[in-house]
């Protein structure tokens, strides 16, 4: 019988909670719920046994330094306006203590030592409040830095799906333009050969471009991958020059070399990938010859060194003021003037991501009074193989 009744009593305990819940009201409800709500208590708590402390013992007897924990709690897991009120009572309690049980607490001494304690609960408060402030604003840059990785992770992810799906169509326009050039459709009429001659060339213009854009962005998420081994610089860049002799040429712009202090063939190594090198000098070249005006002269300059072997592109044409000289190698850069406003702002960005991976530098001088320099160094090999042979 006595479990039954226990057993009854439990229920009709849980019901009558259950109906008092339901009695009040639901703003109510959730603030008993709220993580919050708990904390303020547990402060309020505490606040009340620590004045019980205080208001007990003799005014001489200061534990207003326990309030400090309570303080600390609120600016952790409450607003600010909370630890504020909190410092604020904290503060008059342990002036108010003065007059608490035990003897007289107008004596200079308690008095001074009441004041220390106000002053440590206040630095307290306003400690606790600024390394609020100051968490909150490192969220807020981190919130923004990790929104902006992830929008930049999305646009690059973007315009390498696009590329990426562009160069297929374009090099199946390139192949069909060239199988019409070599009359596997029939016939074709001079002036009709040199309209195709013409997309054909615009078509791996767009290609170049589209290739570009997607090593740019394979090289910033994947890093460059480099085929290492001894090169000639100098080899390279007179590979290169001859495939754009005719764009030379076309514009009628001089091409020449120049080895420095020597007036002879030298051989500068480095331990490079000769294709991506190559990039680097067709890169630059192209640049110089298509900001040369007819009639000028570009001029690659190649210095060997004991550390380190030095390239440079030498040109005529329109220089560089000194504002877009820090830019020029950032991706997308396009400046005012007529010599940074052409190309898609890709190339020169490409080129020193291949420097960089080398281990190398690269920069840009404005000549005067016309002409711009484009210099790079990389670490010279030490065993030259021609030099032991």
């Amino acid at each position: 019988m006595d479990i039954i009744k226990n057993i009854t009593t439990l229920v009709n305990s849980q019901m009558s909670l259950q109906l008092l819940l339901q009695a009040l009201p639901r703003r109510w409800i959730r603030k008993l719920k709220d993580p919050q709500w708990g904390v303020f208590w547990t402060i309020v708590g505490l606040f009340v046994a620590i004045a019980i402390l205080e208001f007990s013992t003799p005014p001489s007897y200061v534990f207003a330094y326990l309030y400090i924990g309570p303080i600390l709690l609120a600016s952790s897991r409450l607003s600010r306006e909370a630890t504020v009120q909190f410092t604020l009572v904290a503060v008059v309690l342990t002036m108010v203590a003065l007059w608490g049980s035990g003897g007289n607490g107008l004596l200079a001494p308690t008095i001074a030592s009441r004041l220390i304690a106000v002053l440590a609960l206040g630095v307290t408060g306003f400690l606790s409040d600024r390394n609020r402030r100051y968490l909150d604003a490192i969220a807020q840059q981190q919130a923004k830095l990790e929104a902006g990785e992830k929008l930049s992770r999305l646009r690059e992810d973007f315009a390498s799906t696009l590329t990426h799906d562009l160069k297929t169509p374009l090099l199946g326009a390139i192949e069909t333009l060239k199988a019409f050039d070599q009359e596997h459709f029939g016939a074709i009429l001079p002036a009709q050969r040199k309209v195709l001659a013409t997309i054909v060339r615009s078509h791996q213009t767009s290609l170049q471009l589209v290739e570009t854009l997607l090593d740019v962005y394979r090289n910033d998420t994947e890093g460059l991958q480099l085929q290492l081994a001894p090169v000639d610089l100098v080899t390279i860049a007179e590979e290169v020059a001859a495939t754009l002799f005719d764009l030379a040429k076309s514009r009628r712009v001089h091409l020449s070399f120049n080895h420095g202090d020597s007036e002879f063939r030298k051989y500068l190594w480095v331990n490079g990938d000769g294709f991506q090198l190559g990039r680097v000098f067709a890169n630059l070249l192209t640049n110089a010859i298509n900001h040369t005006p007819r009639g000028g002269k570009v001029e690659i300059v190649l210095e060997p060194g004991v550390s380190y072997q030095v390239a440079k592109i030498i040109d005529t044409g329109a220089g560089i003021t000194a504002d877009q000289l820090p830019h020029l190698f950032e991706r997308f850069y396009q400046g005012d003037s007529d010599r940074t406003a052409k190309g898609s702002g890709l190339g020169l960005y490409l080129t020193r991501q291949i420097i960089a991976a080398h281990g190398g530098t690269i920069w840009a001088e404005s000549r005067s009074p016309y002409g711009a320099i484009f210099c790079f160094r990389l670490p010279a090999f030490p065993i030259q193989p021609h030099s032991s042979q």
